[in-house]
């Protein structure tokens, strides 16, 4: 992670400006205005935006938002905010969410542990999804990786009883310190003996298909609230 002498922490992701395509900023322009939350340091009201009260799920780092956009559809009945850093990502979710006309996605553009600590209330969140996050291989990065133990015990605070933290990644020493780290948590319990199956509602990404027929591995994290 990277020192930021402003939040007095270090950060798990390096800001990267990115290309926008003129899709991306078209969509930027048509559909921001509707889908896109500003970051506050203050507690924000998430079903306001959605008009109604239903479960929130929120998912850090969506990418380029194809999983996003497709759990989202799939799950007409749960709201979901997704939490981005990337402005090319955030584009490309944009363009799909407002050409699909989907209403029970909101994004955020902003840091992901400072939404936590100053926009979302405790309690809140019905599940956390983080889809392959950066693996920081080397291994003098590791200590940048994103589930550390102060995090998941941040994200523990935000959840609900029974809210859900689902996890995955193709990295395998990744997926062995995740296991460890949130087995760690005596707030946790995991739904499976170690590694679960991929939920249904995770579709397989292209680049996650075509390593898996080169025989690279999966391993998806589901753990609960007690």
């Amino acid at each position: 992670m990277l020192y930021d002498p402003t939040e007095r922490r270090i950060r798990s992701f390096v800001t990267r400006a990115g290309r926008l395509s003129t899709g991306q900023a078209r969509a930027l322009e048509a559909y921001g205005p509707h889908y896109l939350i500003e970051y506050r340091k203050a507690q924000f009201d998430f079903h306001a935006p959605f008009g109604r009260t239903a479960p929130l799920i929120l998912e850090i780092g969506f990418g380029m938002g194809d999983t996003t956009a497709h759990i989202a559809k799939a799950m007409p009945d749960k709201d979901f905010v997704g939490v981005e850093v990337h402005t090319p990502g955030v584009g490309s979710l944009l363009k799909l969410a407002g050409e699909q006309d989907i209403q029970n996605l909101r994004l955020i553009q902003h840091d992901a542990v400072e939404v936590l600590n100053n926009m979302i209330a405790d309690g809140s969140l019905a599940g956390v999804h983080i889809f392959f996050p950066d693996p920081w291989h080397k291994a003098r990065h590791n200590k940048r990786r994103l589930i550390q133990p102060p995090f998941v015990q941040l994200l523990c605070q935000k959840l609900a009883q029974g809210g859900y933290i689902h996890c995955a990644t193709d990295w395998e020493d990744y997926a062995v310190q995740m296991l460890e780290v949130l087995g760690n948590e005596p707030a946790l319990q995991n739904t499976a003996e170690g590694y679960a199956e991929k939920p249904s509602y995770r579709p397989l990404t292209k680049f996650e298909n075509r390593g898996l027929k080169l025989g690279h591995g999966v391993w998806d994290l589901v753990f609960t609230k007690k």
